[in-house]
This record gives structure tokens, sequence and C-alpha cells, in this order.
């Protein structure tokens, strides 16, 4: 979705100075971590997600970081491991060892516990991401992928002795692929390995030579430098995980071949035609063989939240393995949270709990978050939370708990320690408090316009559990737009051109879709009242959708066509130099000088400031753009860059009320702010956000300026033509200001008012905090408004859009090449006459 420049923008943007958040797992270069963390890497999750068999009637799992030990038959469950770190991806041999990947200390390191003496020690320690470790057959090695070479994933093997693992060797080499690839690495990768029952040999998954996904399974010799062959070509987004049945004969993997969700397919070890072994509207992943292959152990979301299950070969029972008997390591108590609304009701809200072995915990029933960055030197690792409804009970470690509380941006955050007995009870009550608002702020309805409910997480969402997370953050409107992830549209089958059925009083949830498109940039495509666009992507090298049409302009056609909205999401994370950005492709321009957007999300997953530079240019041209909002939120991903509604818009509707054709209809008329926290309110010459103010001539013009913050800022600023024309002063702690003073206005244009940090600030999960107003747009007389050297730049831009397009050779007839071309040079031409 992004580059790795990202990061040094950021660098450039904010004073160096200061901290920054950066990722997670910094050992691994590409691909994007927003996929590879999820759909790759283990997470804390309050159910089972990995497992692996000691014995053909016992099971070890990895559960709410800790592994886990319990025989099929019973509902007693015993703990082997607490910390420090959490531990996943357990896998056994000789009913003695285990295996095991911790993540702790900013790295995740391979561990072997000895089950006679619970003797647990490091296996690796060289700060990589070390994970998906496998015993040999006969116990002696150790397959595992690790990113020790180069940060990339490939396989590795070691001796495995009395608790040690020695003569570590790379087993597969390193290659760039020439391979356009879409998302992933120009780096080919290996990863998911797994033994054959006599240890000779290895089959895994890998992307060579494959442009799409992570690739089909491979087999070869367990040694470094052997010679791999394809077995099964499939596309794969890395949750296929292999096993290799103690038979030989057939392997184990999870797939979503021809289908929307991931279940389990078993394949014959030499290759072939897959057979399908389980189904249902929900994902089966990290499938396990028992030692007999008489069942496999594997993980499902089908109730929403990871579960463990078992089925039967052959027959196919299923048999859901329940930990109602757990026998803790230490001393627990138990934590009920509590929170209520300023009227002493019960409220949804976001809960973060953290005990005093520094490890995070949630109730067993509900879903563990975490977020996908967080500040080197200031805390040792992400933070996690949960979304409860009113109180939830959780069980916790003996000793001292903090508990952390939020609910939007109208809400102040509340923090508290609690201690906990052990086998005691403890409560945290928390009734929360909202800032001092205006009054008119009354009439603000908030809306997340770029949701994604599913998309290849580690959970199952529905609509329902979408408006407890939009409840929980105080947000109104969540519009979940639908699209592909790879092959997939994993919300199809809820698009709908009206409300959810599961939408409440207090949250309010639509469908809509997201045009996936690369090339020319992604769009978000509003009240779709009639159908889902398609294909949903265009630009996709070596598909049928490798043609640049649609483009998005034909995409905002069909969308007003069916009285729907068009705004371009997450649009820069850095500025775009046209003078010297040969493979600049986004097709922005060119759309908003032919009409054909509505918004833009100004605040969303990209910088925020890089995208305003761009914003203010268009606006300088005349254009009348407001902003929208959207967090890009993967809504099902237990890890992610922020909650629902992390970034959001407000829009002014008369009385408040959460009438989707009212918000949409303040939307369009600009009437809003966006924001990832601060709260605003401006008016010019008493015009509001997305009005005109008329004037015959020149003149000092009074302002209003308002603001609330849960978060301190640095900044409150009106700029107007792109320039800061008024700092305006933030006293105190820098959370509030109203401000009323006069502007001289000389020449037509537009103000907007903006406040931001100049470095993180907790508990807002954005690279910083950060709002803006939708412009006031000013006409003096008849003066129009005009930048020739805005212009100017936007028509290098335009050029660059056709020197690519006029090169390109995936278009299905010359008739689209010529189109296309006619569209830019039409919007060239509103630009050329800004220059004149």
């Amino acid at each position: 979705m992004f580059s790795p420049r990202r990061l040094l923008l950021i660098l450039l943007l904010v004073p160096a100075a200061f901290a920054q958040r950066e990722y997670v797992l910094k050992q691994i270069d590409v691909p994007h971590p927003y996929y590879n963390r999820e759909m790759y890497l283990p997470q804390l999750t309050t159910g089972p997600n990995t497992a692996g068999w000691l014995d053909a009637k016992t099971l070890i799992y990895s559960m709410g970081g800790s592994l886990w030990k319990q025989a099929l038959d019973s509902p007693a469950t015993e703990q082997l491991t607490a910390g420090p770190g959490y531990d996943y991806q357990p896998d056994c041999t000789a009913g003695r060892w285990i295996v095991y990947q911790k993540y702790h200390h900013d790295a995740i390191e391979l561990w072997s516990l000895d089950l006679q003496t619970k003797h647990a020690q490091a296996l690796t320690q060289n700060g990589a991401v070390n994970v998906e470790p496998h015993f040999s057959p006969d116990g002696k090695r150790i397959a595992f992928v690790s990113t020790s070479y180069n940060k990339r994933f490939h396989i590795f093997a070691g001796d495995f002795h009395d608790g040690q693992l020695t003569n570590v060797q790379r087993l597969t080499g390193e290659n760039r692929s020439s391979l356009p690839r879409y998302y992933y690495s120009v780096y080919d990768h290996e990863i998911s390995p797994t033994w054959s029952p006599d240890g000779t040999e290895l089959i895994f998954v890998s992307n060579r030579d494959r442009l799409y996904g992570t690739g089909g399974l491979w087999r070869m010799k367990a040694a470094p430098g052997a010679e791999a062959h394809h077995i099964y070509d499939e596309e794969t987004t890395w949750k296929a995980r292999p096993d290799w049945s103690s038979d030989g004969k057939r392997v184990v993997w999870a797939s979503y071949n021809g289908r929307v969700w991931h279940q389990l397919w078993l394949l014959a070890a030499a290759g072939g035609a897959p057979v399908p072994l389980t189904y249902g509207d929900y994902d089966n992943t990290n499938p396990r063989w028992s030692p007999d292959a008489s069942h496999i152990a594997f993980i499902s979301n089908r109730s929403g939240n990871t579960s463990l299950w078992v089925v039967s070969i052959p027959g196919g029972k299923q048999q859901e393995v329940i930990a109602r008997d757990r026998q803790y390591m230490q001393p627990m108590g138990m934590l009920t949270v509590q929170v209520l609304d300023p009227q002493g009701q019960p409220t949804p809200a976001r809960v973060s709990v953290t005990a005093a072995d520094g490890r995070a915990y949630a109730p067993d029933d509900l879903w563990m978050h975490a977020d996908d960055q967080f500040i080197r030197g200031q805390a040792t690792g992400e933070a996690h939370y949960f979304h409860l409804n009113g109180s939830a009970t959780l069980t916790v470690p003996a000793g001292k708990v903090e508990v952390e509380v939020m609910k939007g941006f109208a809400h102040k955050p509340e923090r508290r320690t609690v201690a906990v007995s052990a086998n005691g009870r403890a409560e945290a009550a928390f009734r929360l408090q909202t800032l001092d608002l205006p009054a008119e702020a009354e009439n603000w309805v908030s809306s997340d316009l770029h949701v994604h409910m599913n998309y290849a997480g580690t959970y199952r969402n529905t609509p329902a559990h979408l408006a407890l997370q939009a409840e929980a953050e105080d947000l109104g409107i969540v519009q979940n737009l639908i699209v592909n992830k790879e092959q997939r549209i994993l919300d199809m089958s809820y698009f709908s051109t009206q409300p959810d059925p599961a939408s409440t009083a207090h949250a309010l949830i639509l469908h809509g879709q997201e045009f996936h498109t690369s090339y020319w940039g992604h769009l978000g495509l509003l009240h779709l009242t009639d159908h889902y666009l398609l294909p949903g992507y265009v630009g996709y090298d070596d598909t049928a959708a490798a043609s640049l049409v649609p483009t998005n302009a034909d995409i905002a056609d069909m969308t007003h066509a069916q009285h729907g909205l068009v705004g371009y999401v997450h649009p820069f994370e850095e500025i775009p130099d046209p003078a010297h950005d040969a493979k600049l492709t986004h097709e922005l321009p060119a759309d908003i000088a032919l009409g054909k957007a509505d918004y833009i999300e100004v605040v969303g997953f990209a910088d925020h400031k890089a995208t305003a530079a761009v914003w203010y240019r268009l606006l300088n041209c005349g254009f009348r753009l407001p902003t929208g909002a959207g967090t890009d939120a993967m809504a099902n991903y237990a890890s992610l860059r922020g909650p629902v509604g992390l970034n959001r818009v407000y829009a002014r509707v008369p009385g408040g009320k959460l009438d989707n054709t009212a918000w949409l209809d303040s939307l369009r008329q600009g009437h809003t702010f966006a924001t990832n926290g601060p709260l605003l309110g401006f008016t010019l010459g008493k015009k509001s956000p997305g009005d005109e103010l008329q004037l015959a001539a020149k003149k000092e013009v009074s302002f209003h300026a308002w603001l609330r913050s849960i978060v301190p800022l640095d900044h409150l600023q009106i700029v107007c033509q792109g320039k800061v024309v008024r700092d305006l002063a933030l006293s105190g702690d820098r959370t509030r200001a109203d401000v009323e003073g006069t502007l001289p206005v000389a020449s037509s244009g537009w103000c907007v008012l903006r406040a931001f940090a100049d470095k993180p600030e907790h508990p807002i999960m954005d690279m910083y905090p950060y709002a803006t107003t939708s412009p006031v747009y000013v006409r003096v007389g008849n003066q129009a408004v005009r930048s020739p050297e805005d212009a100017a730049y936007f028509i290098a831009w335009i050029d660059r859009l056709v020197k690519a397009a006029s090169e390109n050779e995936n278009w299905n007839a010359g008739a689209e090449k010529t189109a296309v071309l006619e569209m830019l040079a039409r919007a060239r031409k509103v630009y050329e006459a800004q220059t004149r």
C-alpha cells in the first residue's frame, strides 16, 4: 500500500528532536508491515491461535500469549509459559521438548521448553524475526523462517540437542525478481517449512516466479542450496501453512482457492489436484496433523474470535477444544471493568489492561487488538486494547494492574491503577466525562469514510460487531468500503444500497466500495444506489484487468450515475514531485479539474501534511474540494493501525441526527472538519466551512476559532491560500482555545483552521495529532481564484500521466488509449487557463 519512504517523509516534516512512532519489528524490510505482520506473524489473541501435537491425544497451543497443554478428552488446560513477552507457534518432539517463538525485547526469538524440568531457554539470539519452528520427525533438527539474512523471509535449519540449537544454516537462496509485484517484495521469499516423514525433504511456500500473493507449494531436499521444484501453483496470502502427514502421502494447508474464506485442503505430496476438506463462511487455518495422521488440529474464527478445533480423518467430525478449567502458573485474580457515560449509564468503550508482568490482558470472549507502531525508548512494545459493551471481567495476575479507558475524542481518557489479590476480585469503575464543547458541537456527526470490515485478518467480523467497535469509539457512521484482497472480495455478500440492519441508534453501518488501483490512486465510493462496480481494480499486470481502463474518472462517472459520492483515499505519503518523479501516475489533479471527485481524505492512512500540501495547491486553483477522513482500518485485524474511527470527519447535520442522507449532503457541501483527535470550529465573517464569504472589496473580516483536544497540541493556525496567516495562542495544557479576531482579506481565495502537534501523543495511534476544517471560500468582487504557479505544478503532473499512458502497452483496444489521452488533455487545458 505504501512505500518505505514514508518514514523519511515524516522525519522531514516533523522536527527530528522528537521521538517518532515506528513500525513494530523493523527487522522485516519488505513487504509492507500492514500485511505480513497481521497475516503471517502470530498475534496476541484471547483465543487459541497456533497449535502442535505433543502426542496423538494431547495438544500444546498458544493462547493469550502463553503456551498451554490440554488433552482432547479433558476440559482442563495447563499453562506452560507465562512470559516475559508473548509465546506462540509451539511444535513438539519425543513427548518432552517444545520449540516455540517468543516476542520480547522488540524481536522474535526461538525458545525451547523441557517438559520434564520445566526449564525454558533461548535457541536464537540474533535479534531478528524467527518464526514457524518445526522439529524434524526424529527431533534432531529444527527448520524455521528468519529475517536474519537481509531482513527478508528465508528458511533456515539447525541441529537440536538437549535444548540447544547449533550449526544453523540458511537453506534457501535469495533471488531478485524482475516481476512488477503488487504489495510484495521484488525479492522472492520462502516461508512455512514442513518436514517429510524421513526428515530429508521440506515442503514450503514461495512466490518464486509468482506476481501476486505469497505463492504456491514447493519441495526441496533439506540441505543448503538444494534445488526446489514446484508441486502446486496457487496465489495464497501468508496463511497456507502446509503440514506433511506422517504417512508421507498427503499435505494439508489452508487455502481460499475459488472461495472467499480460508478452509483446509489436502494435496498429494507429489502434487496434483487438491481436495477440499472443510467448508464454511469463515477461516480455518494453521492445520497440524496428529502424529498418527488420524486427526488435524486447526484454528477457526467461525465465532468471530479464534478457537481451537480438531477434525478426524477420515470421517470429518469436528470437535472444539475448549479450555474451561485453566490451571495458571502464578496466582491470579478477577478484575471487572465497568464504563459508564456521563449520565451514569453503561456505555461501550475501548479499554487497555496491563498487568505487573508488563503483559496485556483481555476478557476471554473479547477481541484483543494491538497497535502496529510504538515509540522506541518510551515503550517496550505496542499498546493493546479491546472493546467492551459497558462492562467485562477478565483474569489477571495478582498485583497492580493498569487500566486505561477511552471513548472517542469528545470524552476525556481515564487511567488508574487497581490492586488485584490472589484468588480475589477487584473492580475498576469509570464514569466518563465529556470535554467542555461549545453548543454548536451538538450538530456535528462523525464518520470514518474508509473502513474494511473484513480484510483477510485474524478475526471474522460482522456488521453487528462493527457497530460495537464504532460505539466504543464514539463514531456515528461507518463506511465499510468493500474491496478485494487479491482475488477475493470478502464482504461482497454484505453489499447493500441501504444501511445495514445491524445499525444501532448510535452507530450507522453503510456498505460502499473502494476502487482499488494503485496506478491511478484509490477511490472511496459512497452511497451507491444500484450496484457494486466491477472490475474493482485496473492496472494489474498479467491479468485480464491489466488495462488502465476504466480510469478513476470513468469510475467517478459510474458512481455519480448512481447518485454516489467519490473521494480520493489515503492520497500521499510524500509530496509528489512532478519535475523529477518519472513514475508518477496518480490521477487526482486530472479528476479534480474535470469535477470528478467530491472529497479528499486529508486525514487518513497517509501523511496528513503531505496530503494537505497538494490539497492547498488545488484550492489555490479555484477548485472547491472538501476534506474527508478515513482510517483504512482493517477492522478484523488483531494488529492494526488504530481502531475504527482513528481518522474521522465530522459533518454538520441539523440537530446532530444520525441521518445518512443529510450527512452526505453536508460532506458534499464541505461543512466538515477532519481529525485524528483535536476538535475544531471556525467561522470567517460568520461563514462556516463550506460556505462562501462574499465581499465587495478588501476589508478586515472577523473570525472565531475554537479547539478542544484530549492531547496537548503545538499549533493552532489559520491558513489562507496555503500560507499561515495567523498563529493562535495555546495556553496552559495546550488542549483548548477560544479565539476571536480579525483578518485582512484582500483577494479571492480560501481559509481553513488547522491544529497539530509536532510529535506523537498518547493515546492517539497516529504519526502525530492533526485536524483541519474544510475551507471557507472567499470571493472579493468578481475576482477569480487563480494561481499560475500551482497550475504549472499540476500541468507538469498531468504531463507525467500522459507520458506513462502513451507508453503503456496493456490497453484492451486502441480506443481506450485514445480516450484516456483525450481525458488528460481536457484536464490539462483547465490548468492552462490558470496560467494565462
